[in-house]
Formats: C-alpha cells, structure tokens, sequence
C-alpha cells in the first residue's frame, strides 16, 4: 500500500497547492513531473485535502486476488524433540490440532525435522495425528536456521497444509518467522487462544497494546497460517495405547543441507530451575512494600515445596530475577496450585497463569481483578493472612 501520484492529472496550479501542503515538505515538482521524497510520512493530508485524483493512496490488500483456499488442507504442528523426548509443548499444540481442525474436517500433521527421530515420529502417533512428516538426516541433528528453514519450506510446498502451529521456544521463535517470511506469509506470535472459521481462517487471539485489548488476527489472503504459542497455554491429550495414522518420510537434497553457520562444539549448560514445569507457585506483586518481606513469601513457598515468582514490577525493582516473571513478558505457567499474594490480576499477568488448575488469590482490594480468575479469593491485609497461613501449615506439619 502507499501513495500513488497520477501524473496525467498534474499540472502547475495543482503541484503549487500539494507542496505547499505537505507539512514535511515532502512533495517536489520538478520540469512538469510531481514526486515524494523520503521526508513523507504518510499521513495523507495531499489525498484528503489535495486536488481530488492528482494522489491517490493505494491498498494492495483490496488488489490481492482471492487465495484458492481448497488447495490448502491440514492443520500442522511443528514437533520438537528435547533430550530424546517429544517437547511437552508439541504435545499441547497437537491438543489444539485436533479442535481445530475437527472444525473444518481437515487432517492433524506433524512436521519433525532432525537425526534419528524415527521413534519421536512413532510416539507423535499415540497422539491422535494423522500423519508424520519426517525429515531425517545427519545434517539436521543440530538445528541450524538455513537447512531447517529450506526443510520447512519444502514441506510446505509440496503439502501445502492450511494452518501451522509452532511452539514459542527459542528455536520456534527463530524458525517460524523465517519460514513466514520466505513464503509470504503471515505469522502471530505468542497467541493465547486459537479458532476456527467455518472458511478455514485461523483466528489467532493475542493480548495487544499492553494487554489492554485482546487482538483478533486473521490471514485471509495467504497461506499457510502461521502462529507461535507458548508452553503451557492449552492441554495435551491423552496418550493412546494403540498408534494410528502414518509415518511419511520426505526426500532431503543435498541443496536443502546447505548453511553458512558451523557448529564446532555443543557445550551443555548448567539446568536451571523453570518454573514454567513447577507443580505449585507462590507469586508476589506491589502488595509487598520492601524486600525484607520476601523471606515471608520464601518461607510459605519452601513450605509447600513450591517456587517462588512474581510480576514484572517485582522484576525491575530487583527482587526476582526476570526467569521468575510470569506474564506476556515473562514465563507462562500452569501448576496444580498457584497463590498470588498481592497482586492486582492485570491482563498481563493473567494470561500467564489463567490456566493453572486452583488459583487462590490473597489481596485487600475486593474489587481487584485477580479475584475474576481465581477459585478461592481472601479479601485482607497480606501482612496479616500470610503469617497466619505459614502457621497453619507448620501446626500441620508439626514444623517449628
């Protein structure tokens, strides 16, 4: 999209009132011809208040022809292996496969691309999809961009799936916008939830603007649709005894191997606690006035055997570090419990934590947002609640 200027409409009256209404000076007319200089900012002053066809703004999107959308079938999870295991948010997405392509009665995919990966590729099938591309080969043991991007652009093309849906981990991060933009095509991250038209368009549903809004996204004029998600957003499904579906192995060029990156050696680092895998969660806001009072929260925390996190105010006063965060711009988490002591519940916050399966909430305003979410919600003075709660729990614990 952009400016357009019709040049058989121009003349000198006409080039004398766009330059001089142009507030960025950014229309020059030079021996009879009119043309926009890299000052313009598009505010379209010169098509609203210019001489009516001389500039004219252009929409490519009202151009683009309708895509035949019939040619494009199957819902796709990118798979991913993480020490020899399938990565837990490969499963969740294929939960989420399911549902939508139930929708449509399209099939459920699984791309899986690496060295060795037969029995990954089996255990995909216990899962309820349909078929398992796999693309298996020595140069692909470690995840290099260029190979995997050419691997990814050659499964699209020869199978042409409507929909992808990739995992918001570092490599998924890399991967998916590369591929979208190699093909054309549109992609939104961190989605938080995922639907279905009845015409095959993917809504991709994201917090937007601060998470004051939750932004409604469709690509309806390319495909495939592509969308990034994080771990721990939607629920994996059981594990069937019995495989179904298939297995498809896909030729591998010795083009497609090409990469300009070397790896020269892989060197583990030291595991660190995720609380994104934590089974309970005590996590703090602004209701905590100083730090000192943290070693309360640490203390609730380490009687519950649970980790301690927060919000990003918590984070950039210093009192956590950002791997504890939970949040649009932190970890996403879904433990059996979480508590959240002081904290307010803005959008934010939630869509980290929504989804965690008892959520009590602990704050003194009645009316705080944290209480529309929560299963159990204590109305007072943390100060007060949370000492008298550590106490129980040693009375029952018979701890000192």
């Amino acid at each position: 999209m952009g400016l357009v200027i019709h040049q058989e409409k121009v003349n000198d009256e006409a080039a004398s009132v766009l330059t001089s209404l142009c507030p960025f000076g950014a229309i020059d007319y030079v021996n009879g011809s009119l043309s926009i200089n890299g000052g313009c900012k598009n505010c379209k002053m010169c098509v609203r208040k210019g001489p009516a066809g001389v500039i004219t703004w252009e929409d490519e999107a009202s151009e683009k022809k309708e895509i035949d959308k019939s040619l494009w079938k199957g819902v796709t999870v990118f798979a991913e292996e993480r020490d020899g295991k399938v990565h837990p948010v490969t499963l969740e997405l294929i939960g989420k496969a399911r549902e939508l392509a139930a929708v449509i009665d399209h099939p459920v995919y699984a791309l899986l691309i690496g060295y060795e990966q037969e029995k990954i590729a089996e255990e995909l099938l216990h899962y309820g999809v349909d078929k398992v591309f796999l693309y298996d080969d020595p140069a692909l043991e470690n995840f290099l961009i260029s190979p995997y991007t050419e691997v990814f652009s050659d499964f699209i093309d020869k199978i042409k799936p409507s929909s992808i849906l990739v995992g918001a981990t570092n490599i998924g991060r890399s991967l998916a916008p590369r591929v979208a933009a190699r093909k054309g095509t549109g992609l939104t991250a961190d989605c938080t939830i995922l639907e279905m038209k009845e015409n095959s368009d993917l809504v991709q549903i994201r917090p937007a603007f601060g998470g004051n809004i939750m932004a409604q996204i469709i690509t309806p004029n390319t495909r495939p649709q592509f969308c990034t998600v994080r771990y721990k957003i939607f629920t994996a499904p059981e594990r069937s005894d019995a495989p179904s579906g298939e297995i498809v192995k896909m030729a591998i060029s010795e083009e497609m191997k090409k990469s300009d990156t070397e790896i020269l050696a892989i060197m583990e680092k030291a595991r660190e606690v995720d609380i994104s895998e934590a089974e309970m969660v005590v996590a703090f806001g602004r209701g905590i006035t100083k730090e000192s009072d943290i070693e309360m929260i640490r203390t609730l925390a380490g009687l519950l055997g649970a980790q301690v996190a927060g919000t990003r105010p918590m984070v950039e006063a210093g009192y956590l570090d950002a791997k504890q965060q939970i949040g649009l711009s932190g970890r996403t988490v879904k433990p059996k419990l979480i508590i959240a002591i002081g904290i307010s519940g803005s959008v934010q916050f939630a869509a980290g934590m929504k989804n965690s399966d008892y959520i009590v909430a602990i704050n003194n305003d009645p009316s705080a947002s944290i209480f529309d979410i929560a299963h159990l919600g204590i109305v007072g003075d943390l100060y007060e609640i949370v000492p008298k709660l550590i106490q129980k729990i040693k009375e029952a614990k018979d701890v000192q």
